[in-house]
């Protein structure tokens, strides 16, 4: 089983200075081994298909509708499933010393996701963007090693950081986590691109409410 993780919006808590009101999480997971090599294979012949170089990212905030949309169509046939969790960082609604470092957010961040997630997770690799916050990355690996594994029932057998412009389920893990937040926000847009994968979704929690 592989794992993968990525995240939309920004750790800031000052909204009224610029920070977004909610911060993303999505947790991807592949159970087949098939099926993520399949979905893999596909995201690199849809570059092919709409002429892109092979060093190609998909990344949802820089694509076009058109390259967006065939994305989507590409890899919703193949057997993957997503968690989503979206902190709302309203100021009026989370409060306490819990919320005053980084380290102290990215931990109950992946927390949240983490434990959600751990009925279905069983030996797993887990795979994060290495060009995100080192700061998150070092939170959930503490994390993850630390609370999720309980003794003879190891949940994550391995943890490691990629760049996700060298791995393609990556970018597919950047464009759940990007329309989940999009939903969150309340884009205009948001459910022409979430009606692809909502069939996916085992959970969307955003809290709190």
């Amino acid at each position: 089983m592989f794992v993968f993780v990525d995240e939309a919006g920004d750790t800031g808590l000052k909204i009224d200075r610029g920070s977004s009101r909610f911060f993303t999480i999505a947790l991807i997971l592949l159970m087949d081994d098939e099926e993520m090599d399949g979905c893999d294979r596909r995201i690199n012949e849809l570059r092919v298909e709409l002429g892109k170089q092979a060093d190609f990212e998909f990344h949802f905030h820089d694509n076009s509708l058109k390259v967006r949309e065939a994305f989507l169509k590409a890899v919703t046939p193949f057997g993957f499933v997503y968690y989503a969790f979206v902190l709302n960082k309203d100021p009026e609604k989370i409060y306490g010393d819990a919320f005053k470092s980084k380290e102290s957010f990215y931990k109950i961040v992946a927390k949240f996701v983490f434990e959600n997630a751990r009925p279905h997770l069983k030996d797993a690799y887990v795979v994060i963007d290495k060009s995100g916050s080192r700061e998150f990355q070092g939170a959930l690996a503490r994390y993850v090693r630390g609370a999720i594994n309980a003794p003879g029932d190891r949940a994550i057998r391995k943890f490691r950081a990629e760049r996700s412009c060298q791995n393609n389920l990556l970018q597919l893990a950047d464009y759940i986590a990007s329309i989940c937040h999009r939903k969150a926000t309340g884009k205009a847009d948001a459910d022409a691109y979430y009606r692809y994968i909502s069939l996916k979704e085992i959970q969307f929690r955003k809290w709190p409410q």
